[in-house]
């Protein structure tokens, strides 16, 4: 019997040595147990914002006596890749939002996307418990422009402007959880005066063609076929509850040659038009870089352009393909225009809209000509036109009155207008009505622009006596000096 029972015995034994070992096998030897209790976080909110970034971020754990505490974060539960959140020498930790947001963006989190992260604290070889917790940080850097590269060169090509010149490509966070619009701008090295060359959303490169660049390029004040240092930078701007961000890159210069682009001018004549088909009266439309345009009186009838004002020897015509003249046509027109009369390659534009003050466009870019019509503006049959502005006051109750001389056309009084004098006119004496004033650029001699479309008529010249004509119908003015 004693024997029976020491075999049964021994049997247990080895069977309880065997379960043992069988444990120890499926133990994960590597991540040691928690020998102490972290504190879940005090973080308030686990959508990070930019307003936050100065409140504070706390942890506390009930390990004492240690005199080297490591906080460690991962974004896996195994905590097979740790990145250290800070330090502490007594049992809590207390950084800020911005802080911490900093370190999850270096981990490579993404900004405005939701991420887990698991926290610890380690004291020497003893390990607290892990949290975790989800957290949405923000953007803190800009992005890196990559192309063009530093002291690279960029002849600008003028026999093809549709071509790419260069594409410009950018590093930044490798993804986003909300739109990123990106702001591509170039200024002239040793100026603030970045003019915009395009901008795209959640793509980190811009192609840009030889006459996009160019006109920004020229517009910064860069020397015509000669090269120039010219900054490039990239400004990205993402959105959320939290309000806007906005990053910009550090700058890179380049150099740029641009060029010179002559393009031509436009009058329009015709029975459509105030000036009839006298051709020496025709009116000259307003020409800024590629674009031609005027605010002016059309009716139902037709009209064509000229090149100068005069028959000869540029005439715009339209065929079958478009408005032609002897080298270049419009390849597009409005609904609005369609052809007249006459045969071959003579044939007028007709316009068939109902009668009144629009915007006639013309885009010369490329070689290839388009003719965009507006829809009516405003009614040309204004019976008052006054003046307010700087010369008496802009109160529109005590603006100054015209002498309506038929047809569309308005001459003041003899006025004494100071150098640097600014106005505008109204069609009744308040600023709820029709207003009209300069379009793009100041001068003594103008175009016109109605309610939306205009700026402050900027006097240049003497402190002379003057007298201001206004023709509505053509959409000029003038100062002349008495």
């Amino acid at each position: 019997m004693k024997n029976i029972i020491k075999s049964i015995f021994a049997s247990l034994v080895v069977a309880l040595l065997f379960v043992a070992c069988t444990d120890d096998a499926d133990r994960d030897w590597t991540t040691p147990e928690a020998s102490f209790k972290l504190y879940n976080t005090t973080l308030g909110s686990n959508v990070l914002y930019e307003t936050m970034k100065s409140n504070p971020f706390v942890l506390t754990w009930d390990k004492t006596g240690s005199s080297n505490y490591t906080v460690v974060y991962s974004t896996t539960e195994d905590f097979a890749t740790k990145i250290t959140l800070g330090t502490a020498t007594t049992n809590t930790f207390t950084t800020t939002i911005g802080d911490i947001n900093s370190k999850f963006l270096q981990a490579g989190l993404s900004p405005y996307a939701s991420n887990t992260v698991y926290v610890r604290v380690e004291a020497g070889s003893e390990i607290s418990n892990a949290i975790t917790f989800g957290v949405t940080p923000y953007p803190i850097a800009g992005p890196i422009v990559t192309a063009p590269t530093a002291g690279s060169t960029l002849v600008l090509n003028s026999a093809d402007q549709t071509a790419t010149a260069t594409t410009v490509t950018w590093n930044d966070y490798s993804s986003y959880g909300v739109d990123v619009k990106y702001l591509v701008e170039v200024a002239k090295t040793g100026t603030t005066s970045f003019a915009s060359i395009g901008e795209v959303t959640n793509v980190k490169s811009l192609a840009v063609t030889n006459k996009d660049l160019n006109t920004a390029v020229v517009n910064t004040g860069a020397t015509i076929n000669a090269p120039n240092n010219i900054d490039v930078r990239v400004t990205a701007t993402t959105t959320s509850t939290g309000g806007s961000i906005v990053l910009k890159s550090a700058v890179v210069t380049f150099k740029v040659t641009p060029y010179q682009v002559d393009y031509p001018n436009f009058f329009l004549v015709g029975a459509a038009s105030a000036a009839g088909w006298d051709a020496a009266g025709s009116i000259n439309l307003y020409k800024h870089d590629n674009i031609s345009e005027i605010y002016t009186y059309l009716q139902p009838d037709e009209f064509r352009f000229l090149g100068q004002a005069d028959w000869n020897p540029i005439n715009y015509s339209m065929d079958a393909d478009g408005i032609r003249a002897s080298y270049k046509y419009f390849k597009t027109v409005s609904s609005n225009v369609v052809k007249g009369a006459g045969t071959n390659d003579i044939e007028n534009m007709k316009f068939t809209g109902a009668a009144g003050i629009y915007k006639v466009v013309i885009d010369a870019d490329f070689g290839v000509k388009s003719l965009t019509v507006s829809s009516t503006t405003v009614s040309w049959d204004i019976p008052n036109l006054y003046l307010a502005g700087s010369i008496q006051g802009w109160n529109a109750a005590t603006a100054l009155p015209f002498q309506p001389k038929g047809n569309g056309v308005f001459e003041s009084d003899p006025l004494q207008i100071p150098n640097g004098a600014e106005f505008k006119f109204l069609g009744q004496q308040d600023w709820t009505g029709k207003e009209w004033g300069n379009i793009h650029a100041a001068g003594n001699t103008g175009f016109l622009g109605p309610n939306g479309d205009n700026n402050n008529i900027k006097f240049d010249g003497g402190d002379n006596f003057y007298i201001i004509t206004v023709d509505l119908k053509k959409g000029t003015y003038k100062l002349v000096k008495l």
